[in-house]
């Protein structure tokens, strides 16, 4: 699986208190399933639904959900572009103090895995890109700061297929 790693690389490099101490992003992945079927070829989808935990977290939560949501934008667009979808995404906050709290946000993703023989008998894995973003999107996808009354919250970085 690899969309657990670019998510958390991702968030790292959008927020600067998780890449001074970016230990404090605890990734799961729970409820996991592979789909396949009995078809010519080895090829399957992953599901599993992604857990973030973010430990000790003491910004304003726009600064995670925005980057999430350019990520998603390219990475798992159909939650966004969906309505049936757009309620899965869910989070928990744990209050810790005046100003820190533990955020938990859980998505469904899926990874889509082909499998596939070549000439000379080796089997090659490839792991499917979504379908290409919107053109409409293409500025949110690009990235930039993002600011919040006066105030750098986060610097989404550009998200590449």
């Amino acid at each position: 699986m690899k969309k657990p790693q670019l998510l958390r690389q991702h968030l790292v490099a959008a927020m600067p208190s998780l890449a001074t101490d970016p230990e404090r992003l605890l990734v799961f992945v729970d409820d996991g399933g592979l789909v396949a079927s009995f078809t010519a070829g080895l090829s399957f989808q992953y599901r599993y639904t992604l857990e973030l935990i973010l430990r000790d977290f003491a910004g304003p939560p726009e600064s995670v959900m925005v980057p999430l949501l350019q990520w998603l934008t390219r990475h798992q667009p159909e939650l966004l572009a969906n309505p049936d979808n757009r309620e899965k995404l869910a989070f928990e906050v744990d209050v810790l103090s005046d100003t820190v709290v533990d955020l938990a946000i859980r998505l469904p993703l899926t990874e889509r895995v082909r499998v596939a023989q070549d000439d000379a008998g080796v089997f090659q894995l490839q792991y499917l890109p979504e379908p290409p973003a919107e053109w409409e999107h293409r500025h949110s996808l690009a990235g930039g700061p993002l600011v919040a009354d006066g105030q750098l919250l986060a610097t989404l970085p550009a998200v590449d297929a």
